[in-house]
């Protein structure tokens, strides 16, 4: 599967609407959490996702700078909709790969819900907090340290998902 990773301002209006539309159909219809997920965040954000034979998106998430300062970015708003399929960690990756190398960033800091832990640790996350609840559902902290290699510019060929950037 094709990743594409655009800056919101890149995004066609219907990519835009399809991610929209994917995270509102997880979010809020199947897990039932009403939130705001028009945050101000998704303009500032690179957009990372792909889709599937009918043009539908079936995974998206959004990188953006957490504390700049710091050199702390995050990823949020991770959507999978095809499961069992390798696309979640290949998205995870991807994400990874452009907070590194687009942001240069020295951590990486996400917010997972409690179940998804074992995915997220599986691509070098740790969890940094206790549980607590968000939306009525538990949450805890983690963060990555970023591949020094990939800082450095290095190529990691065997777990990169292929891309296509917009800038």
């Amino acid at each position: 599967m094709k990743f594409y990773v655009k800056r919101f301002a890149d995004l066609t209006v219907s990519e835009l609407y399809e991610i929209l539309k994917t995270r509102f159909e997880i979010f809020v219809i199947e897990q039932e959490c009403l939130y705001p997920d028009l945050d101000d965040k998704d303009q500032d954000a690179y957009h990372v996702f792909c889709l599937n034979e009918q043009g539908r998106v079936a995974a998206c998430l959004r990188v953006f700078w957490n504390d700049e300062a710091a050199g702390v970015a995050q990823i949020g708003r991770v959507v999978t909709l095809e499961h069992g399929k390798g696309v979640g960690g290949q998205l995870l990756r991807c994400g990874i790969r452009v907070a590194e190398e687009r942001f240069h960033a020295k951590k990486i800091y996400l917010e997972a819900q409690q179940y998804a832990i074992g995915y997220y640790a599986r691509e070098g996350f740790r969890v940094v907090s206790d549980a607590f609840i968000e939306d009525g559902i538990p949450h805890v902290k983690m963060i990555r340290e970023s591949d020094e290699r990939a800082l450095a510019g290095e190529e990691q060929e065997n777990r990169k998902p292929a891309f296509s950037e917009t800038k």
